[in-house]
């Protein structure tokens, strides 16, 4: 009995010391700076966005790829995953640009005619940033903003 509440008690202070090597990190700030339509065809409309990522920690942050929803104006506009590895450095930031594709050209039409000719669009945007860091794979985001919108002519 004693044996096995000493393999416990071993098990339990493994564990926090797990727990306690884990790293606590402050979630970084993302911004989105432009949406710009790069290829409008018909069937598949392609869009660069531009993304601002600050970091407030005392580390770098290796980035893997960002697992995203965007919203535009309140309409879902597109969702994937970005596997464009980049690195933020320690209380510093980085731009990245990802392109993203929409199926759904009545959602590009409709986004257009809701902006009324404005040049920047509303956003909410969501998801997570995928980390190489040790004990932490994913750190959850959610922005909000409004980022210039370009069409292609």
């Amino acid at each position: 009995m004693k044996r096995l509440i000493g393999v416990v008690v071993c098990a339990l202070a493994l564990c926090l010391t797990a727990c306690s090597s884990t790293p606590k990190l402050a979630v970084p700030k993302l911004a989105l700076v432009q949406v710009a339509m790069t290829s409008p065809d018909i069937f598949n409309q392609q869009f660069m966005v531009r993304l601002s990522v600050e970091n407030p920690n005392d580390q770098e942050l290796p980035i893997t790829g960002v697992d995203y929803k965007l919203f535009l104006e309140g309409d879902g506009f597109a969702e994937g995953l970005s596997n464009k590895p980049f690195t933020v450095p320690a209380k510093g930031d980085a731009d990245f640009d990802m392109i993203v594709t929409t199926h759904f050209v009545s959602s590009t039409g409709r986004l257009v005619s809701r902006l009324n000719g404005r040049d920047q669009v509303q956003y909410v945007f969501e998801g997570k940033l995928l980390t190489s860091i040790s004990g932490m794979k994913s750190i959850p985001f959610q922005e909000t903003g409004s980022a210039a919108f370009k069409v292609k002519k």
